[in-house]
C-alpha cells in the first residue's frame, strides 16, 4: 500500500530525518522594537507582570499578564498592516487562510554583502544573477533573506540607529515587484526588525517591501533567527500568528522543517 505524504512526514519527524529549526527570537522586555520618527506613534515593547507563582495569589499555579504591540519580537505582518492592503479581503490575521501559514522557503544569502554594507539594497539585478547561479525561485515560496543580522541581537547594532535613522539591508521596489508579480512569493522573511531596509523611507516608492507585499495580499515575517541553518531550497516554514480579531499582525513562534543531512 502506498503511504500518504502525511504518513511519510510523520515517520520522518519521528525518526528525526526531518528536524525542526527554531527561527524565533526569545520574546522579553529587552528585545528591541522598531523605532519610527518621533512624530509617529511607537511600537510598544514586550511587558510581563507576574500574577502568581505558587504563592498566596495562586498556590498551585504560575502565570503572567503580558502586553505588547502586534509587531513586537519575531512577528507576522498581515496585509491590513499597510495602507495598500487595507481594503483587501481576508487581510487581517484572523482572516488569513490557514493554508498560507505553511509554505516552502527559498533562502537568499546576502550576509556577506550586509557585513560590508549595512545599507545593502537587494535589487532585481542581484536576484536575476542569483537565479543564474542557483536556479529559478519557485512560485508560492517564502523569500527568506539571510543577512546574519540575528547575530547582532543584544547589541546596539541590531537596530543600528544613527542620527539619520536606522541602517539595515532590504529590497528596493523593483526587487519586490519581481518577487511578488513574477515569482508569486508568499511573502518576505527577514532577520532584521522590518522587511524594509532601514533607510527605505527615502526609497522610490518609500518602504517598498511593505507597500508592494501587503498591497498584493502577501505577508511579512520579521526578527527571525537561524536562517543560516536552512538550505537554499527544501525547507518548509510554519508560521501561525495568533488569531487576533481584526489584527494587523502578531508575535508568533516560527519553525522550519528541514531534512537532516546524513552524517
Amino acid at each position: 500500500m502506498t503511504r500518504s505524504p502525511l504518513t511519510l512526514l510523520a515517520e520522518a519527524l519521528a525518526s528525526r530525518t526531518v528536524e525542526c529549526v527554531d527561527l524565533t527570537n526569545t520574546l522579553s522586555p529587552d528585545f528591541p522594537v522598531i523605532v519610527l520618527p518621533a512624530e509617529f506613534g511607537q511600537c510598544a515593547p514586550f511587558r510581563m507582570e507576574k500574577v502568581s507563582r505558587y504563592d498566596d495569589n495562586g498556590p498551585a499555579w504560575y502565570w503572567n499578564n503580558i502586553s505588547m504591540n502586534e509587531h513586537t519580537g519575531t512577528h507576522f505582518d498581515a496585509p491590513a498592516h499597510w495602507v495598500t492592503g487595507k481594503d483587501l479581503p481576508s487581510n487581517t490575521v484572523d482572516a488569513v487562510p490557514a493554508q498560507d501559514f505553511v509554505a516552502p522557503a527559498v533562502v537568499i544569502d546576502i550576509s556577506k554583502e550586509a557585513a560590508v554594507d549595512a545599507d545593502f539594497v537587494l535589487t532585481r539585478a542581484f536576484l536575476e544573477d542569483w537565479e543564474a547561479r542557483h536556479g529559478e525561485i519557485p512560485k508560492r515560496h517564502w523569500i527568506a533573506l539571510r543577512t546574519d543580522w540575528y547575530k547582532r541581537v543584544g547589541t546596539p547594532d541590531y537596530l543600528n540607529l544613527k542620527e539619520d535613522g536606522a541602517h539595515s539591508p532590504g529590497p528596493d521596489g523593483c526587487a519586490m515587484e519581481f518577487l511578488v508579480h513574477e515569482r508569486d512569493c508568499v511573502g518576505l522573511a527577514v532577520e532584521t526588525v522590518g522587511t524594509d531596509a532601514g533607510q527605505a523611507f527615502h526609497f522610490n516608492p518609500p518602504l517598498p517591501a511593505h507597500s508592494i507585499l501587503h498591497g498584493n495580499g502577501r505577508y511579512g515575517l520579521q526578527c527571525l533567527t537561524n536562517l543560516d541553518k536552512l538550505p537554499t531550497f527544501g525547507a518548509v516554514i510554519v508560521a501561525c500568528p495568533l488569531k487576533i480579531e481584526g489584527g494587523s499582525g502578531s508575535p508568533l513562534r516560527v519553525i522550519a522543517l528541514v531534512e537532516r543531512t546524513p552524517a
